[in-house]
């Protein structure tokens, strides 16, 4: 006997055996059962179908009969009963044709029923097959208006309850996109056939059919005009409606709740033109919910009054004045029941009451008011979490609401609610106080800010009116910072800050006192809030100003006598980072002489030897001079008090370059910041004549060896900013006597290219007369041998062609032909270093030509494609940029884009005849070409293209290698795969030809191309095409993606798992979110045989707590706060201590904490293969990997070295020459031994690099030996340490 699962020797030969992938090919062709079960469903009835409301009912009987019958057993007794009514393929399939293929879109969501299982989707399957049929045997065009006569119809037929609950659901779908006149017109009819029904089923167990027929009635009464409802049936019909909005199963009182609200919220005759301010019903509809209420409130029937008040909560706010008064005044009654739920629901009503913002018809300011005044007996206990989240939501949505109705009675009752919400601040809950504070916080910009305008000057000794409730609120909240609310310090000095920033304008005088205190606790050792603190004096500074500011707070800092620690120098950087909008004379009159002073102490202090005095005296004055770009942002006062300032300003450059970038930057901010009318712009520019020429002169300066001059290119900056503010004439005047110095015999090579520098400044911002002269001046520059002269030359001009000023594009149109000239005259004497702005030159000069200057853009054409392998990184981008700007230019000529491309590519494929370097930069341009007017070239045009750069790639030369190659990735990229397609074979050929040389050189190239092969064609087509020598690269791609793409499935389902299982929170603001600890909505018909546990937990959360007297004494139940007592959060719970390290935890315990590679691989991939393509394409520069520059936008006009990322690390060449970045060195003691803390810094410990390889039993040994020298330094060093401690304690 063989074993089994192997064969006998030499049986293998014998047989036959599947290829992979194949062994399904045996599969029979023909589909004779699947073709017949098509035809007996989804075939058409090829005669009229005798399936009418008499075999519905019939239908209807067979279903509800007994189903233990098996299929086999039933077929067999209808054949001995009735042979001779065999089904036939033709009978049966007209089943379920109607519904199979209804062209209706309103029944698309019935389609989805056919095979479900349940009897009901079965039920209402079989209607709308029979009323389809029905349609189509009378010629029907199966429109929405057909269907609902065909269903009322039927509805009035048909007698079981199954039956009527189907053509309900049906109409209730039809009826939605009925036209509103046929309902209209049919009002009368189909109320009373859908009342009849409802009165039928009213009492029935099945409330389908209920459900669906009062949906079916307020989409009726919806859509009727307002004149119906003055009729008294209207009226029945729509009490009805609303007798069910409380009934005892949730899906019918659901049905009819939503559609009451659709009825008084969204009827049509609402939207238009004469709509009456409120719905004819909305009356009717408060009475009956008050008196619902009323009738059982007194009882323990709560859910009545639960599912009221879930009913009143999107009603009220379409509620007349009148209703809406009486129906607070009931909410108000059943709170004071004490029952959670019911409290809970009465809060939600009153949210979305005020959230509605009702208008003074619905909502009065008084009735607002005596709300507010209400429900202020409801406050809940400050450890009662969920109720006094909810009360402190609608109390500050109330008083939102009626500071848009009435300020001044809104302001009135702010202290109120301020005191309560600053005493909700002493809660011993986080989320209490977190809410209480954005409580504070949303009062105070929307309810106080808007309105102190009007308010005016705010003083401590105002008695009435507005200006005493400000005064009120910010003593309620000045009192926060005793030390009775430390706990929540950093919430008050929040509050503290908005107050500032709402009102500190105007009640600046109240507010002093609170800004000693802050500057009390500051200078407090250790104070753990500095941080808000700073915030909240920033925000005074803000709203106050700093001298106002600093009248309450003094800076005690003279120069003469001071405190070397500067108890409140913490003010200097609060005020940089905050003063804006402020009074400019203030700086000159008061920063100013004090910087000027501690200048002076300092330079007396290094003369007398106390070189760590002045140097903090030094410090501390430039601190005070980095104030002023904020005092220039904004400042009220520019206009009278600039002149005060400017010529001290301008001194200063002069003689103090180390502040030459603060002044620098103010002079920017005030141009750009503070210019916005023609008053400033001509009193700032009035003193261009004295700026222009200190910093003309500060940047010619040549900087001293060593001195890097970092300021040059913040003056630079200046003076281009200067510019757009100085008169046009003195603009001319400065550039005449730059170009004289420029031609100057005393001028070093420094001065002329700084002088240079401002010409390129100066060009664009004179006249036209003035830009032809500069342009003859510049002629012989752009000859010139030295590069950085020529370079400087094309510069300017460029300036002068890309302006977009209107002299700018005259000067342009003016000397075209000039311009052209020198242009290609200059091209044999181009500098490589000028090569970026001559381009960007021509591509200002292309955007203006006309057609009949298409023999220049022809003799350009050589000299851009050879730039597209130019050193500069400048040069090659404006290359490029250019070559799609000379193929925008010949659709402009030709008008059509394909025709266009067609000859201008034609021009371009001159250069695959040339020189090895001409070749390498055509292929170049081509793909530049191609990728940006991919969908401009014709078909055959791309087929001749593809077929000439794949012979290329048979080349010896490495460059033209890799250009095709680049050329064949965008092709990949562009081109989809059907077009694509038909060139794979050209491609693969082409590749097959490469070199052994160049496959070994490009290795990672092809294995990147032949990686988007397989992606769009798969892996056998691929393999097929390629020779064989490339398969064994295949198969390692297959396994790569195969790999990729095993790693990122489990990664997705790693993190579905993770996030099933510890989803947190989002937080929100709505009030049923709030409530949502405590809100449950009870009914009689949930939960039946869910067993005793479920009902458990339904009790559990409508439980309450009595909390009871502080020590001995006992509770008194005739107090009036004895509301407060009854919580709804146990008292004894003990708060979650769960800590939150933001990182996912394994079944087991574990954290996972990935690296930063394996985020977001998928997307990073996706990122990179598109740079790599945009790269390819010339579009983005390609970066090397010996030297990236941290600022593209690296102007190398400057004398400035860029920073490089590169980071020495390792040995040889690349050792670190600074020394190490590590070695511990910043942590060395200057007087003593040992190590000290730095401030930012980590401590001074040895800190071990956590790494994988550490994990490595193998590798335990050496690592070990690693800690041995570190832990002997270490106690070393405590030995030391020790020694020092005891010589200090004996001296």
């Amino acid at each position: 006997m063989v074993k089994s699962g192997k064969l006998k020797s030499g049986a293998s030969t014998k047989l036959k055996r599947w290829k992979k992938g194949h062994s399904s090919d045996s599969n029979p062709q023909t589909s004779r059962f699947r073709q017949a079960a098509k035809s007996r469903f989804f075939s058409r009835p090829t005669s009229r179908s005798d399936l009418t409301v008499d075999a519905l009912k019939l239908h209807n009987e067979l279903q509800a009969g007994p189903l233990e019958l098996g299929g086999s057993a039933r077929r067999d007794a209808c054949m001995e009963e009735e042979p001779e009514h065999a089904l036939s393929e033709k009978t049966s399939g007209t089943f379920l044709s109607g519904l199979s293929d209804c062209s209706n879109l309103t029944f698309r969501k019935v389609q989805r029923y056919w095979e479900s299982n349940s009897a009901a989707h079965k039920e209402i399957c079989a209607v709308l097959a029979a009323v389809t049929e029905v349609i189509r045997a009378q010629g029907g065009k199966e429109t929405e208006t057909e269907y609902f006569a065909a269903l009322m119809t039927t509805l009035e037929a048909v007698d079981s309850a199954e039956s009527q609950a189907a053509v309900a659901y049906l109409l209730n779908l039809v009826m939605k996109r009925v036209p509103a006149p046929v309902l209209i017109s049919k009002f009368s009819d189909t109320t009373k056939a859908l009342m009849d029904v409802m009165s039928q089923q009213a009492s029935s167990e099945n409330a389908s059919a209920v459900r669906w027929i009062l949906s079916c009635l307020g989409t009726l009464l919806k859509k009727q005009d307002v004149s119906v409802w003055t009729y008294s049936s209207t009226l029945q019909a729509y009490h009805g409606l609303l007798s069910f909005t409380v009934h005892n199963k949730p899906k019918v009182r659901k049905a009819a709740q939503q559609s009451v609200c659709s009825i008084l919220r969204g009827s049509d005759f609402l939207f238009t033109d004469n709509a009456p301010s409120h719905h004819p019903a909305a009356v009717s509809t408060a009475k009956f919910c008050i008196k619902e209420m009323e009738q059982a409130g007194g009882s323990k029937e709560d859910t009545t009054t639960l599912h009221v008040l879930g009913l009143l909560k999107d009603l009220m706010v379409t509620f007349p004045l009148g209703p809406v008064k009486s129906c607070c005044e009931t909410l108000l009654r059943v709170m004071t029941l004490s029952h959670v739920l019911v409290t809970a629901g009465a809060m939600q009503a009153f949210h979305r009451l005020f959230s509605g913002k009702p208008n003074a018809a619905n909502l009065s300011p008084e009735l607002n008011a005596q709300i507010i005044t209400a429900l202020y007996d409801y406050l809940p206990s400050e450890n009662d979490l969920q109720p006094l989240l909810a009360w402190l939501a609608v109390m500050e949505k109330a008083h939102v609401h009626l500071a848009s109705l009435q300020s001044s009675l809104s302001m009135g009752h702010l202290p109120r609610l301020f005191s309560a919400a600053m005493s909700c601040l002493l809660s011993t809950h986080s989320q209490v106080v977190s809410a209480a504070t954005n409580t504070l916080k949303t009062l105070l910009t929307q309810c106080v800010a808007p309105h102190m305008e009007e308010i005016g000057p705010v003083t401590a000794t105002a008695s009435a009116g507005n200006p005493s409730y400000i005064c009120k609120m910010f003593r309620i909240v000045e009192e926060g910072l005793s030390y009775r609310f430390h706990a929540s310090w950093p919430f008050v000095l929040q509050v503290l800050g908005c107050f500032y920033r709402a009102a500190g304008k105007q009640a600046h005088p109240i507010m002093a006192k609170s800004l000693q205190s802050l500057a009390d606790l500051r200078s407090t050792p250790r104070f753990p809030y500095s941080g808000e603190l700073d915030l909240a004096v920033g925000a005074a500074i803000e709203s106050m100003g700093p001298e106002v500011v600093l009248g309450a707070v003094p800076l005690n800092i003279t120069g003469l006598d001071d405190d070397l620690e500067f108890p409140r120098s913490w003010l200097v950087p609060v005020i940089r980072d905050h003063v804006k909008n402020t009074h400019l004379a203030f700086f000159t009159s008061y920063f100013f002489p004090l910087a000027s002073t501690l200048k002076q102490r300092a330079e007396q202090l290094e003369q007398a030897g106390q070189k760590l005095e002045a140097k903090v005296y030094h410090t501390l004055q430039l601190q005070i001079w980095t104030m002023l770009p904020g005092f220039c942002t904004g400042p009220v006062d520019l206009l009278a008090s600039f002149k005060g300032i400017a010529r001290a300003l301008g001194m200063t450059i002069n003689e103090r370059p180390d502040l030459r970038l603060t002044i620098c930057q103010a002079l920017r901010t005030v141009i750009t910041k503070s210019c916005h009318t023609e008053e400033n712009k001509a009193e700032v520019g009035r003193f261009s004549k004295n700026f222009l020429p200190i910093l003309f002169n500060v940047y010619s300066q040549q900087p001293a060896t060593g001195d890097a001059a970092p300021y040059r290119m913040a003056v630079l900056d200046t003076i281009r900013v200067y510019l757009t503010v100085t008169d046009t004439e003195m603009i001319c005047a400065f550039l005449q006597k730059a170009t004289e110095r420029l031609s100057s015999a005393e001028s070093t090579e420094f001065i002329r290219l700084s002088v240079m520098d401002l010409v390129v400044a100066l060009a664009p911002c004179v006249d036209e007369v003035t830009m032809s002269k500069t342009f003859e001046l510049m002629k012989p520059y752009l000859e010139t041998k030295e590069p950085g002269m020529q370079k400087k030359a094309y510069r300017v001009l460029e300036e002068m062609c890309g302006g977009e000023r209107e002299e700018c594009q005259s000067f342009v149109l003016a000397n075209l032909e000039t311009l052209k000239h020198v242009l290609l005259e200059t091209l044999k004497n181009a500098a490589s270093p000028a090569k970026r702005p001559r381009l960007k030159c021509l591509i200002h000069i292309v955007k203006r030509l006309g057609e009949e200057h298409k023999d220049f853009i022809t003799a350009l054409l050589p000299e851009v494609i050879i730039c597209t392998k130019e050193v500069s990184l400048g040069a090659r981008k404006n290359a490029y940029n250019l070559l799609v700007e000379i193929g925008n230019a010949f659709v402009r000529f030709c008008g059509n884009a394909k025709d266009a491309m067609e000859q201008f590519l034609v021009l371009v494929y001159a250069g695959l005849t040339g020189s090895v370097t001409m070749i390498t930069c055509t292929v170049l341009a081509l793909t530049r070409l191609v990728f940006q007017y991919k969908d401009s070239i014709e078909v055959t045009t791309m087929e001749q293209l593809l077929h000439n750069v794949c012979m290329l790639l048979a080349s010896r030369t490495r460059e033209i290698v890799k250009a095709a190659l680049g050329f064949i990735k965008v092709i990949l990229f562009i081109l989809d795969p059907k077009t694509l397609a038909s060139h794979v074979p050209v491609m693969m050929e082409g590749i097959g030809n490469i070199k052994e040389d160049m496959k070994r050189h490009f290795r990672t190239k092809l294995k990147n191309i032949f990686t988007k092969f397989i992606r769009k064609f798969g892996f056998e087509l691929v393999k097929s095409m390629l020779p064989a020598e490339h398969h064994k690269v295949l198969v390692n791609i297959r396994k790569d993606e195969a790999r990729t793409k095993r790693r990122r499935q489990a990664a997705e389902q790693q993190d579905d798992s993770d996030s099933e299982e510890d989803v947190p929170k989002a937080k929100t603001e709505s009030i049923e979110d709030i409530l949502a600890g405590s809100d449950s909505e009870l009914s009689e018909d949930e939960g039946k045989g869910k067993g005793k546990k479920k009902m458990a937990g339904k009790q559990q959360k409508g439980r309450a707590w009595l909390k009871e007297g502080e020590g001995d004494d006992p509770l008194n139940f005739l107090d009036a706060t004895v509301s407060q007592r009854v919580l709804a959060t146990n008292p004894e719970m003990k708060k979650s201590t769960k800590i939150q390290h933001g990182f996912k935890v394994t079944s087991d315990g574990r954290l996972i904490i990935k690296e930063e590679e394996e985020v977001d691989d998928k997307k990073k991939e996706d990122e990179g293969e598109m740079q790599d393509i945009l790269e390819e394409a010339g579009i983005k520069s390609k970066k090397t990997q010996k030297r990236k520059f941290q600022d593209d936008n690296f102007d190398d006009d400057m004398d400035i070295e860029p920073q490089l990322k590169y980071k020495a690390g390792g040995s040889g060449i690349h050792r670190p020459l600074g020394g190490s970045r590590d070695s511990g060195t910043d942590y060395k003691s200057k007087k003593g031994k040992g190590d000290v803390k730095r401030k930012g810094k980590v401590d001074p410990y040895a800190y071990i690099p956590l790494r994988k390889a550490q994990l490595n039993r193998r590798k335990r040994a050496k690592l070990q030996g690693q800690f041995k020298g570190m832990v002997r330094g270490a106690q070393k060093g405590a030995v030391s340490g020790k020694k020092m401690q005891r010589n200090k304690r004996k001296a």
